[in-house]
């Protein structure tokens, strides 16, 4: 009778994730074009239901008409909404850019404070858009989980979260801090290449595979 193949432990399996993704993607750049933390403020706040490559397409046009809260709160909505409109959401963004611009000139002489508390205050900023330009801006560990991550982490049997935010408290207690903001670039990296929504049902990519020999049938995604 053939043995069957046993699951790893959770720490082997995210010591055997680390491994592989620092091979894969040994460098992870940041995804998102800016040049300051307030381009990339504003572009992670695009992101919303949007994909990067979009956003990077319709960044520039709006960084040439604003790049920097000073100009950009002196900007009518309407103009902003009309370059942004192909992220999406447009007039909720739009509004959320103008509101947060006016918010940094007044409250922090136009400059984007390495604070996340504050920054989720923020229009259209949560927490997990803070954590990013935390991470990314600032280099503070920060683990952003945004749904892909969230389906990824499900996948590998390193969470039972219902949501991103047991999502991410049991990644940040898994993975050691001086990692989390490689990994945050690194899954979402493997995710795009490997392991997509439709790409992968949680038996077919080569992670997927290691962390879960035993698993026959699809894994179906808890609600982020």
């Amino acid at each position: 009778m053939e043995d069957k193949v046993k699951q790893p432990g959770k720490r082997a399996r995210a010591q055997m994730i680390m491994d592989t993704l620092q091979a894969l993607y040994p460098e992870p750049p940041v995804p998102l074009d800016h040049r300051s933390p307030y381009e990339l403020l504003v572009a992670v706040l695009l992101s919303a239901q949007c994909t990067d490559e979009r956003v990077n397409q319709v960044t520039p046009a709006l960084f040439e008409l604003a790049d920097n809260p000073f100009d950009m709160a002196l900007q009518p909505v309407e103009k902003i909404r009309a370059i942004i409109k192909p992220c999406g959401l447009s007039p909720r963004k739009a509004a959320a850019i103008s509101e947060l611009s006016k918010r940094l000139v007044a409250e922090h002489a136009g400059e984007v404070p390495a604070d996340m508390e504050y920054l989720e205050t923020l229009p259209g900023v949560g927490h997990k858009t803070a954590s990013v330009v935390m991470a990314q801006a600032f280099g503070v560990p920060a683990f952003p989980v945004d749904t892909h991550i969230h389906r990824l982490a499900q996948r590998w049997d390193l969470t039972k979260g219902t949501n991103v935010t047991q999502t991410e408290a049991d990644l940040k207690r898994l993975f050691p801090k001086e990692r989390w903001n490689d990994l945050h670039l690194q899954i979402i990296f493997y995710g795009r290449e490997f392991c997509s929504a439709r790409g992968c049902d949680g038996t077919i990519c080569d992670l997927c595979r290691r962390c879960a020999p035993q698993r026959k049938r699809a894994k179906k995604t808890r609600k982020a």
